[in-house]
């Protein structure tokens, strides 16, 4: 009889959801269709995915390569144990976190969000941590997740004053997730010393099998083992061993990238640019890549009035990219060329999105599985909230860091 009910109710479910579904693919789809017409809709959708795919993700692929190549390096040769060792004194006046929480950063920083799965998952590593403080390990990797992509990223615009202080407000952004995330945990979870860890470590491996099939989820141990491990020989044949587990590790990170980037990204350039894009003068529309209804810059400039003090944006079409960063940091790094080619942005915004793109990071696609793979899905709309806080804040240091730092130099 129970079961009865429960497949009953999993029905109704399924059909209301598919409901949603069809409504809301029907809504996006006769929206566009009817301002752009059908044929450019369409025609405007495979130009736009092509073009990023060429010259886009290709582009992000390399510096994911690089990237990766330094990061196993730096993990080879004892960069990340020194670093390790210079943060982890700041770690508990600064995110009331154990001093090896700082291995965390570095890790992600130089991987991504999910290098810090495997962390949780070794019993000494663990052992240094209270148990209200294990499901914070998630906000602390976000805010840092591919960090060294998306500060290279824009170093090669020439920000690299911008990007670092962008990395300043990140940094600044994930205390406040932290913090905040610890203190709403805090009462629920216990600030006792975890005794047992090794019951925390098989907990969250037998809850990880029930994961098997997520993508973030296979490709935790891949990341981190391949970065923290070190091997055996020459000073040389470890320096190549290195480069090459490091720019493979790359390469996996690099196609990652590409369905948030073709996808999420030309649904952003569909809502923010017009008729012929943002640089062209309107004609109406072609077909081409770039075009799209506008929608965006008219809800940005809404909220100009607050997006404008805050964040100080030079342009409406900016909001872009944090809304993008939401889903794929991956994808709003492919907003930035067509950004600067049609004056969009300037340095203030490209050390906002730094900081944003750096501390929310693709959070809304990572941090509910990585939550639930540390066997905390309970706390999943906690730490949501937390991390969209912090990463308003990661923009609004930037933003007014910088002000400080170009009045200084002015002077």
């Amino acid at each position: 009889m129970t079961g009865n009910i429960l497949s009953k109710d999993k029905g109704k479910n399924s059909t209301r959801d598919t409901v949603i579904f069809l409504a809301i693919i029907l809504l996006f789809f006769g929206y566009l269709g009817y301002e752009m017409g059908i044929g450019n809709m369409f025609s405007t959708i495979m130009e736009t995915a092509y073009d990023l795919l060429i010259g886009t993700v290709f582009k992000i692929m390399a510096i994911t390569v690089l990237a990766g190549a330094f990061g196993k390096l730096a993990m080879e040769f004892g960069l990340v144990s020194l670093l390790n060792k210079v943060f982890a004194p700041l770690m508990r006046p600064l995110f009331n976190m154990p001093g090896v929480a700082s291995l965390g950063i570095v890790t992600t920083y130089l991987s991504d969000n999910p290098a810090i799965i495997s962390l949780a998952k070794d019993e000494g590593y663990i052992s240094f941590f209270k148990k209200h403080e294990i499901p914070c390990l998630c906000n602390l990797g976000t805010a840092f997740g591919m960090g060294l992509v998306v500060t290279t990223w824009m170093i090669q615009y020439g920000f690299m004053k911008e990007a670092l202080i962008g990395n300043v407000g990140a940094f600044i952004g994930c205390i406040v997730s932290v913090r905040l995330m610890a203190r709403s945990v805090k009462k629920e979870l216990g600030s006792e010393k975890i005794d047992e860890p090794e019951k925390i470590r098989e907990s969250i491996e037998s809850h990880n099998e029930e994961l098997a099939a997520s993508h973030l989820v296979e490709r935790r141990e891949e990341i981190t083992s391949h970065m923290i491990e070190q091997s055996e020989g020459t000073f040389f044949e470890r320096f190549l061993g290195a480069f090459l587990e490091g720019g493979k590790l790359g390469v996996d990170i690099g196609l990652s990238i590409v369905p948030g980037v073709l996808v999420i990204c030309t649904v952003i350039m569909l809502l923010t640019f017009g008729e012929v894009g943002p640089i062209d003068q309107a004609i109406g529309y072609e077909g081409a890549a770039y075009e799209g209804v506008s929608l965006l810059p008219a809800i940005g400039d809404k909220l100009s009035f607050i997006l404008r003090p805050l964040l100080g944006f030079e342009s409406p079409e900016a909001i872009a990219f944090p809304i993008t960063a939401l889903g794929a940091v991956g994808a709003a790094l492919g907003l930035v060329p067509r950004f600067l080619e049609g004056g969009l942005i300037g340095g203030n915004d490209i050390a906002v999105f730094t900081a944003m793109g750096m501390c929310w990071s693709g959070f809304l696609s990572t941090h509910v599985a990585m939550l639930d793979s540390l066997g905390h899905r309970k706390l999943i709309s906690k730490g949501i909230r937390s991390h969209l806080v912090g990463g308003l804040v990661a923009g609004i240091s930037a933003h007014y860091i910088l002000m400080f730092v170009n009045y200084i130099l002015s002077l």
